[in-house]
């Protein structure tokens, strides 16, 4: 068995753990850090909003010696200032997207490129976008998060208890704020893509954090019948019991989204992958990160707050105090056994028998009978 291995399993029978409950304040705090800059950063920065969502056009070029920002430049030159965004396809050629040109300011603008890009003008390619239907995308995209988060809710109240549906709230809100935040700070362009990639995180997020509750749920069935562990300690070693699956499972998700991002994205000049993958590739982390120190302690913190749980947290405490006393008086006596065996009367030994044995036995006569 791997060292791996053999970890999982000594984590699963609880031999072996680590404390995410009781260092849960510090990971409340190492949020709470990033979701205030991925907050600030959608604040100053705001979200590359892609044409899909503001409208505007696409012009796509065939292979081309230019580079992707002196294209950028003269895209936004023979625009009049509008903002463009350049990516550099696989084949050699240009994708150009400018925001805020309408169906008569696109023919001049592509005569423009075709002439500063030294290619014919019948072999740009161009497509117009309306804010319009960007506006629909955006709608049915707030209207599909809306109804996710409440089926969400109504099934893990129903499957679990609302404690866990809250916890689990909050911690699908964390991912998105984090991912969002990514966005803004990055300057990556939002495009449907990243709306794909944002609702496909939220289900893996949310499939981490049931394997953890499932756990839970099983591993405090009872509870309050017995006095051996509190309901925090049994939160903690359900996470360390699914804490390599956890792992394994968000390593093996992560390796093909970086294939895209860094691979895809990066070196083969694929920028269209970059809206999806970096959402999937930010997602899945803090979707692994939230279920794992985010929604099992918030769960933890709000059962710690019933009378039931507070009176077993007390027994337990008790019963701990009692079987510590117990255990020093026992120390305290076997410390003082032979300083006692010291201070009494002497040991009889094979030499020292008493003289009522000998009693009734006179010497030797040396006669024979």
């Amino acid at each position: 068995m791997s060292k791996l291995g053999n970890l999982g399993a000594r984590l699963y029978r609880g031999e072996v753990g680590y404390d995410f409950i009781g260092k849960r304040k510090i990971w409340y705090g190492l949020s709470i850090l990033i979701t205030i800059t991925a907050l600030v950063g959608l604040a100053v920065r705001g979200l590359n909003m892609g044409i899909e969502f503001s409208g505007g056009a696409v012009f796509t070029t065939p292979k081309t010696s230019v580079s992707a920002s002196k294209a950028q430049h003269q895209a936004e030159a023979a625009s009049g200032g509008h903002q463009a965004v350049v990516q550099k396809l696989g084949g050699g050629g240009l994708r150009i997207q400018i925001s805020g040109l309408d169906t008569k300011e696109s023919l001049p603008v592509q005569e423009e490129l075709a002439k500063d890009l030294n290619i014919p003008v019948k072999d740009v390619n161009t497509q117009l976008v309306g804010p319009s239907w960007g506006e629909e995308i955006a709608n049915k995209a707030w209207l599909g998060l809306g109804i996710f988060m409440v089926l969400v809710v109504l099934y893990l109240a129903i499957a679990f208890e609302w404690r866990m549906a809250l916890a689990a709230l909050i911690a699908l809100i964390h991912d998105l704020t984090i991912t969002v935040g990514v966005y803004a700070l990055v300057g990556f362009e939002v495009t449907p893509g990243t709306v794909i990639g944002l609702l496909t995180i939220l289900g893996y997020s949310l499939y981490d954090t049931v394997v953890v509750f499932d756990s839970l749920k099983e591993a405090s069935k009872d509870l309050t019948k017995q006095n051996r562990f509190t309901y925090s300690e049994i939160a903690n070693r359900s996470i360390n019991s699914t804490l390599v699956r956890s792992i394994n499972t968000t390593v093996v998700a992560l390796l093909p989204v970086a294939g895209l991002l860094f691979v895809g994205g990066g070196f083969l000049g694929a920028g269209m992958l970059n809206d999806i993958s970096l959402a999937l590739f930010v997602g899945l982390a803090a979707g692994a990160y939230s279920s794992i120190f985010i929604a099992t302690p918030l769960v933890a913190d709000l059962k710690n707050r019933e009378p039931q749980i507070k009176a077993l947290a007390k027994r337990v405490k008790a019963k701990r105090a009692a079987a510590a006393a117990k255990e020093a008086s026992q120390e305290d006596t076997e410390d003082s056994a032979p300083a006692d065996a010291e201070d009494g009367a002497a040991v009889v030994g094979p030499r020292q028998q008493p003289a009522s044995r000998n009693r009734g036995r006179g010497r030797p006569s040396g006669k024979r009978r």
